[in-house]
């Protein structure tokens, strides 16, 4: 943790997080006023949010969707400052700033890591919900990839499985036809 962080009183604040210096260590989020730190991903991950980032960004093309995907970007949601490992975000959205207010953001994708699955299980969801993100979508690689497609329905995510060697058709925010399987290094 950095010198900043540890001299640090009091609730933190979008501003006090913002103020950090770079750590290509750990991705810092803020929920409640608290610091929530997660390390760097690891090699499997980032190989995983490659090519989930690449089969997104061709989807969205293709059907000439208004969005842009990004990694790991900073997503204000009204109880902190997320960084989802993928963000699909409508285009019209400010590029100068820094950070992205949840309403431009359309779906939201985190890769459950072993320092984060109790997270992107529990909490994540909840916070990207009370934010109003329509999709929340969570890959998980061990023991077998595995995609849970979330869905905004009255306030909560429902969740559709896609298992490894399963291909569905999405059809939001935009059609895209995905096998977890083909995320992954063999």
């Amino acid at each position: 943790m950095s010198v900043a962080a540890a001299d640090h009183y009091g609730p933190w604040t979008v501003d006090d997080v913002l103020a950090l210096p770079e750590d290509p260590r750990n991705r810092i989020e803020l929920v409640g006023g608290a610091l929530m730190m997660s390390p760097a991903p690891g090699l499997a991950h980032q190989w995983a949010s490659h090519r989930l980032h690449v089969l997104l960004e061709q989807a969205a093309e293709t059907a000439k969707a208004p969005v842009l995907v990004f990694d790991a970007i900073n997503v204000l949601v009204p109880d902190g400052l997320m960084i989802p490992d993928l963000a699909v975000v409508d285009e019209g959205v400010d590029l100068s700033g820094v950070t992205v207010h949840a309403q431009d953001v359309i779906a939201v994708v985190e890769i459950a890591s072993p320092s984060t699955r109790v997270a992107d299980r529990k909490m994540k969801p909840a916070l990207y919900a009370a934010a109003g993100i329509e999709h929340y979508w969570r890959l998980e690689l061990e023991p077998a990839p595995r995609l849970y497609l979330g869905h905004l329905e009255h306030g909560a995510y429902s969740d559709r499985l896609v298992q490894a060697g399963q291909t569905t058709a999405v059809t939001e925010p935009f059609p895209l036809d995905i096998d977890p399987a083909r995320l992954v290094k063999r």
